[in-house]
């Protein structure tokens, strides 16, 4: 390889050393960065020469500081980033520190990994958690190859996934904010439906309790712990429609699980531990009745995602499926309203139905939900 790389405009100033590349195209690495460059800081001429031979071209300089300087000059000159900065394990991480954050405050460099060169089997005087704290990716730069190039490659797309993800973010905090000021005309829209709502039928949840009473021993409320809006835990109150021994038999059933063995919901079509007043109350939603007296406590709203047992929101914790956690747990949802098949919905049809609620989340689009939910409260399928 040496006898296909020739320096052509490598050159020293009292600042720093540049390397500029020419390579006989025949035998020049085929997966090196074409028109990329390396940044290294350090004193290890032998680091820097197996860089030469992979990049084309790049800058090396001694301390942190000519670094800074150099990077201000490519800044000004809007010249292109390097591929990557690479640190050598003898500068400081305070040193480490100021140059990183310089790099992350610049829209220029913020994206280019950090690696330290750091030679194998060397752990003396590092903190793993502060090296992870500056540094992407810890090296062997004295063995450097074409795996190097592969690796710098993949450090930078996970860098722009996480960018990627953390400005959606911003964006769905930002619309939250927005949305800020209709929370106490949701709060109080909630604080009015509900009382009506218990008002209204009152007499028939004591009939529904009664019932409950008569047909099997047990409480006549199934409180179970729930996640709702931002993973906040909160006691979740239905009618019993189960025997009281109906948690213990779950795992003698994750055969019969609707969403399959492995999935994070679990429900089973005519489920064995539902009594006879139960399916009858879970044909036409009543079990759900005492659930206002949740949005009159404030845990939970008439619309918005349904709030998940904790071994299930235990699960979806994941940039990806946290953002459902961000909208409000309601009685009823998107779920709630699907007509066709609204039983045999896969995992992630649900999670994206959370989601698709969670960005469009609106006072309209509740009262949009509210007026489809009626047509939905009648189950013909018993699961």
């Amino acid at each position: 390889m040496e006898s296909s790389v020739t320096l052509t405009a490598a050159h020293t100033t009292g600042t720093y050393r540049r390397y500029a590349v020419t390579r006989d195209v025949e035998t020049a690495p085929v997966a090196r960065i074409i028109t990329r460059e390396f940044f290294y800081v350090g004193t290890n001429s032998r680091s820097i020469n197996n860089l030469v031979n992979l990049f084309d071209g790049g800058y090396a300089t001694e301390t942190i500081q000519k670094a800074l300087n150099i990077l201000r000059r490519i800044e000004q000159q809007q010249k292109t980033a390097p591929a990557v900065f690479i640190i050598d394990q003898s500068v400081s991480l305070t040193a480490v520190a100021e140059l990183v954050g310089y790099l992350r405050s610049k829209e220029a460099f913020h994206l280019v990994p950090v690696l330290m060169d750091r030679m194998p089997g060397d752990t003396a005087g590092y903190d793993p958690a502060s090296l992870q704290r500056y540094y992407d990716d810890v090296i062997d730069t004295r063995k450097a190859d074409i795996k190097l190039i592969q690796r710098i490659n993949f450090l930078g797309k996970v860098k722009m996934k996480s960018r990627s993800k953390a400005r959606e973010k911003l964006e769905l905090l930002e619309q939250l904010r927005e949305k800020s000021t209709l929370a106490f005309g949701r709060r109080l829209f909630d604080i009015v439906v509900s009382l009506f709502a218990i008002i209204l039928t009152l007499p028939l949840m004591a009939l529904i309790a009664l019932a409950i009473k008569l047909e099997s021993k047990g409480p006549v409320f199934y409180i179970s712990k729930r996640a709702g809006r931002g993973y906040r835990v909160f006691d979740f109150i239905k009618f019993r429609t189960m025997r009281c021994d109906a948690d213990k038999q779950v795992d003698q059933l994750k055969h019969l699980n609707a969403f399959g063995q492995q999935k994070v919901f679990f429900k089973v079509a005519n489920d064995p531990r539902t009594t006879r007043i139960g399916k009858w109350l879970r044909n036409g939603s009543l079990d759900e009745l005492p659930q206002f007296f949740n949005v009159l406590k404030g845990d939970m709203s008439i619309v918005g995602n349904r709030p998940l047992p904790l071994y299930e929101a235990s699960m979806l914790t994941t940039d990806d499926w946290s953002l459902r956690f961000m909208a409000p747990s309601g009685i009823t949802g998107l779920w709630q309203i699907r007509k066709k098949n609204r039983h045999a919905m896969t995992t992630e049809e649900r999670i994206k139905l959370d989601l698709a609620y969670s960005r469009k989340q609106s006072f309209l689009f509740d009262l949009w939900i509210l007026l489809h939910t009626p047509p939905a409260l009648i189950q013909r399928d018993s699961a």
